[in-house]
């Protein structure tokens, strides 16, 4: 009973002041909603880098110019200033990697598509062998990939996004409509299943054509990047790695101890990069929240002390009447944890809601972990607690005479 006793009237006394209370919470608040925002969207972004940025799969690694992320300017640099990964590259790997279950290749550029008299300007369009859909576990909605045939002999053949469909070609069936890419007149075959969106852009406003007919009308002076399948072997990955580092070296005529002019790279690597990346920019985060914290507490400190100030009269009466030391220490523990609980509901509220927000204004995935709920409400107590001892024994140790002599 005295506990709940204890919570109706923290209640009554947050209620009683409530402007003081608003300002009071206000860097618990601050504090726990920063936390709860930051683990809601990191929780999301890592969730999507799995679903997403993984699409291809543990089993696939991509031989690139430049590496999937570098940390600065001056790696970037160096970087392009790496030779081209080129068909020939393709090629290569295509006829010499023994180890390979299948071989891939891809390049892109942004331009326009036209149907009739609709059109669309930032389309992107993507020269892929027929390889690609099956490596990227692209699928295919309505119709069919084209085959090994027409990647060979440079067909102009075309599957495309859901946005393209909704947005150039229009109503009635796609399969069959002749669209323009670039002013060169392509056959669509297939319509690829809807991938959504990803930090804001549409997935699907893209067109894929065969990376033959892609590098007779765009030219082959841009680089590409190749994606393998290694299968699912114990050490297949390493395996197939070692074998394509091999061929590249050999075709770069790169003497040994020379760096590699190329990278080779996973999927999972650079989901493991962007964990990491993602857990350091959270932890930073959590950190300034912290500081939210303390200062909320120190408020909090400051504020109970200003009430037990303004309640000198009444602990002399409670102690008058015989309440005992521990009874009104307990009294003002539980206002001051209440108090701060108060502040981490409203912080785990406010947290979920603006990572809702941000998720709807820019579709930056976010998902909510019940355990930084849990965690946000039990620090914010826990703050509570802590910085409400002092003011709480300050109480307790009152002269119940002099208590009672204070003015009203």
């Amino acid at each position: 009973m005295e506990l709940i006793e204890g919570l109706k009237l923290a209640l009554q006394s947050l209620w009683a002041n409530k402007m003081r209370s608003i300002l009071t919470l206000l860097g618990v608040v601050i504090g726990v909603a920063s936390v709860i925002t930051v683990v809601t969207l990191t929780n999301g972004a890592k969730q999507f880098v799995t679903a997403k940025i993984n699409t291809y799969g543990a089993s696939v690694v991509t031989i690139r110019k430049m590496p999937e992320t570098f940390m600065t300017v001056d790696e970037y640099l160096e970087f392009q200033k790496r030779r081209d990964v080129t068909y020939d590259d393709y090629r290569a790997v295509l006829s010499e990697c023994k180890s390979c279950l299948s071989v891939g290749a891809d390049r892109a550029t942004v331009g326009r598509i036209v149907y009739q008299t609709r059109s669309s300007t930032d389309t992107n369009i993507r020269g892929i062998t027929w390889t690609m859909p099956a490596l990227s576990n692209l699928n295919i909605e309505i119709g069919r990939s084209f085959t090994e045939l027409e990647d060979q002999h440079s067909a102009h053949v075309a599957i495309v996004g859901a946005d393209v469909v909704d947005n150039v070609l229009g109503p009635g069936d796609p399969l069959g409509k002749e669209i323009r890419v670039d002013g060169a007149p392509y056959t669509v075959i297939g319509v690829a299943e809807s991938q959504g969106k990803m930090m804001g852009s549409s997935m699907d406003n893209w067109v894929g054509i065969p990376l033959t007919a892609f590098l007779q009308s765009h030219g082959s002076h841009a680089t590409m990047d190749i994606y393998v399948d290694a299968g699912s072997g114990p050490d297949a990955m390493d395996i197939v790695s070692g074998e394509l580092r091999t061929i590249m070296r050999i075709r770069r005529h790169l003497a040994p101890g020379v760096p590699d002019s190329f990278s080779i790279d996973s999927s999972s690597t650079f989901g493991d990069m962007l964990g990491k990346i993602l857990d350091n920019f959270g932890a930073v985060v959590v950190a300034i929240a912290g500081i939210s914290l303390v200062i909320g507490g120190i408020v909090i400190m400051n504020i109970m002390l200003v009430s037990v100030t303004e309640r000198t009269r009444e602990i002399g009466v409670r102690k008058a009447l015989g309440a005992r030391r521990k009874d009104i220490l307990l009294q003002f523990l539980i206002e001051s944890a209440t108090m701060s609980l108060a502040g981490g509901i409203i912080g785990v509220v406010a947290g979920i809601g603006v990572a809702k927000v941000i998720t709807v204004l820019i579709a930056f995935p976010s998902e909510v972990a019940v355990w930084s709920i849990l965690v946000g409400l039990f620090v914010a107590t826990a703050v509570g607690l802590f910085f409400g001892v002092y003011p709480a024994h300050k109480a307790s140790q009152l002269d119940p005479i002099t208590a009672l002599r204070a003015e009203l």
